[in-house]
């Protein structure tokens, strides 16, 4: 831990070096985002935006995530319906965030359901083609194994089938909590009344710096921390059945 406490500590010296140099209300000094954030959680506005964004996060995460490893699953289970479904993929990684966001708000409404679909359709191709590949490496033997002691689908699925696809599930949900919460700070920005993405904008038009970075570093602080305490040790337990003993 201390190089990287060294390495944020290096980062906050060159900023507010930075701030003091340029003396400009453009680029203020961390003492001056620390008082602001305390007097935003005084006030109660940034628990309050920031618990609209993660909600948000969370609800078109876990969509996402259940969605695409329903259908990347079934795609790499069966050539057919993976010829078949392939394009409309190829469609959806390829399509701009901006595009899918701009096409929910018309078609649904400026509304939270338009809000989370569009987060949640930006981000199930990645975890569709992530999970087809881990349908595809499972172990053919493992299956026969399966069907030689006529193994019920439940169990098969949790015993066979869900260990051997959890790093792969890991893997999707780490990367797929990044894109994620980036994406929602677009949909707030752009068509809803509150959320760090709407604080944002609202600040952006007025060139206030200091609520911008305020807001910005404390969500990145706050999705750094369920990276640590959440994203990790799950990804850390998924991938331990690798580890072979000396």
């Amino acid at each position: 831990m201390w190089p990287r406490i060294f390495s944020l500590a290096a980062l906050i010296a060159v900023w507010a070096l930075a701030a003091a140099l340029a003396q400009s209300r453009l680029l203020p000094g961390p003492f001056v985002i620390g008082a602001e954030i305390l007097a935003e959680i005084r006030s109660g506005e940034l628990p309050f935006q920031m618990a609209c964004t993660l909600g948000r996060v969370i609800v078109s995460f876990a969509i996402a995530m259940l969605l695409g490893t329903a259908a990347g699953y079934v795609m790499g289970r069966s050539k057919a319906v993976d010829r078949f479904a392939d394009p409309w993929l190829v469609v959806l990684i390829n399509m701009p965030a901006l595009v899918i966001i701009i096409f929910a708000y018309i078609w649904v409404g400026l509304n939270e359901t338009a809000a989370i679909l569009a987060v949640a359709v930006n981000k199930l191709p990645n975890v569709t083609a992530v999970m087809r590949e881990g349908a595809r490496a499972l172990d053919p033997e493992l299956d026969e194994m399966a069907e030689a002691f006529q193994l019920a689908w439940f169990a098969r699925m949790r015993h066979v089938v869900m260990p051997q696809l959890a790093p792969y599930l890991a893997a999707s949900s780490r990367s797929g909590l990044s894109i994620v919460w980036k994406i929602v700070l677009v949909v707030e920005l752009i068509g809803r009344p509150n959320g760090v993405g709407f604080v944002l904008g609202s600040a952006f038009s007025l060139f206030d710096m200091a609520r911008i970075l305020s807001y910005a570093i404390s969500f990145i602080v706050l999705m750094l921390v369920i990276e640590s305490l959440l994203v990790q040790p799950l990804e850390r337990r998924a991938n331990r059945w690798r580890r072979r003993p000396a």
